[in-house]
């Protein structure tokens, strides 16, 4: 290892934004101030009483960090890990992303500091319902509308939705999306990030000519995104020779049945020990030669440190932020195509617009609409940003940020600046 200093999450969205600004000469500099910070940061710590009767203190975060496109939107994270640094830099990739995708949205995220794993059913639920309550004061159909994202799920939807639900009196299903079906979700929300990793991988290999029959992916992270992602590129023809969690990696050059690993993850609860599949570290498995890798774990995956040993030609980013802009140039030098997280994990946001629409009409689509929409608007997203970096020269990377800072940088320029 060389040793290079860890970057915080934010400190990379702030250097993304700072070098596509730079490449935007018409942006007054007073836009670009305005679009560089969060408009609001809320810090809150709360008690919460345990099974055996002890409180345990918690905190939790909500940045909206735009609101000039539209309402703010963006997940729940529970993790151990979490920051507020963290959290202003997913706040900031959900504003581009919403963008790009050409939603009318601003960006948000929020969390609490906490391993769910480690509560019971009743204490998550109790930790879920005191932070929903707590962060009410910004949330809101209108306002602010939170996803599922790391460590939580649509049952942790539908405790923040009934919580909000109960201090206004009626049911506001549109107040989150990532629900269950039966309270006002979507079809194919669940499914919706990982497909469209899938769809933005396949355009990747298209672009290259390459088959996607025979390929070979490899997936970081085989969570809500990586299972799911994981799933639609083996029915795409590819083979999907190593996948990970937490817990470890495992590696098949033949390929793994992913349905089967799927059933063998919801009886053990890890991907580790399933049959016929050598045992791979982390490290390992980032530096597997493959067609396709898909970092679909948490930030900060690929970086100067290990760039040079990764050995893709598509990287298809399920996670937000899991490539450095260190790592970035060495990638590309090395021929590397990306397709940048704002655009390749957007199928989760563009299909919790099509559930807030549905919420806010009480009127549901079929799954093969979503299926159909998702599509139409991720290829058209990505044949966008291949357009805007071949005129203008610019990594994938820059190509979608130009593009979706241009469209809040517009938005706010014809909004104004109040008073």
């Amino acid at each position: 290892m060389n040793g290079h200093p860890r970057r915080s999450a934010y400190e990379v969205a702030l250097a993304q934004f700072d070098e596509a600004t730079s490449k935007m000469p018409h942006l007054s500099p007073n836009t670009i101030k305005f679009m560089r910070v969060s408009k609001r940061e809320l810090i809150v710590n709360f008690p919460v009483e345990m099974d055996d009767g002890r409180i345990e203190m918690y905190t939790g975060y909500r940045v909206h960090h735009s609101t000039v496109r539209g309402p703010t939107k963006g997940g729940i994270r529970y993790h151990p890990d979490l920051t507020l640094d963290e959290t202003r830099a997913l706040a900031m990739w959900m504003t581009w992303k919403c963008a790009l995708m050409n939603l009318p949205f601003g960006g948000a995220k929020g969390g609490v500091i906490v391993d769910p794993r480690k509560l019971s059913q009743r204490e998550l639920r109790r930790l879920t319902r005191r932070y929903a309550t707590e962060i009410s004061i910004m949330m809101g159909p209108e306002g602010d509308i939170p996803a599922p994202d790391v460590g939580t799920n649509p049952q942790v939807m539908a405790w923040i939705m009934d919580t909000y639900s109960m201090h206004r009196g009626y049911s506001v299903p549109a107040v989150v999306t990532g629900k269950p079906i039966q309270i006002g979700g979507s079809q194919g929300r669940f499914d919706a990030t990982g497909m469209g990793v899938m769809f933005m991988a396949r355009e990747a290999l298209k672009h290259l000519r390459i088959s996607a029959e025979g390929a070979t992916a490899v997936v970081q992270g085989f969570g809500n995104v990586g299972a799911i992602a994981a799933r639609y590129m083996q029915m795409l023809g590819a083979k999907v020779i190593a996948v990970s969690d937490v817990n470890g990696g495992i590696h098949n050059p033949k390929g793994l049945d992913i349905p089967s690993l799927q059933q063998h993850v919801r009886e053990t609860g890890s991907v580790l020990d399933f049959g016929g599949a050598d045992t791979v570290s982390n490290t390992e498995l980032l530096e597997l030669p493959c067609t396709v890798l898909i970092p679909a774990a948490l930030e900060g995956q690929i970086t100067e440190d290990n760039a040079d040993k990764i050995r893709c030609k598509v990287l298809a980013e399920g996670a937000n932020g899991p490539t450095t802009p260190g790592a970035d140039k060495i990638l590309m030098g090395n021929g590397t195509f990306i397709v940048p997280d704002i655009l390749c994990n957007a199928g989760g946001v563009t299909v919790s617009y099509f559930e807030w629409v549905q919420s806010l009409q009480a009127f549901f689509w079929s799954e093969a609409d979503v299926k159909r929409q998702l599509e139409r608007l991720m290829v058209d997203s990505f044949n966008s940003v291949l357009n805007e970096s071949r005129e203008k020269s610019l990594p994938t990377r820059m190509a979608a940020y130009t593009l979706a800072i241009n469209r809040v940088a517009d938005a706010l320029e014809l909004r104004g600046v109040y008073p």
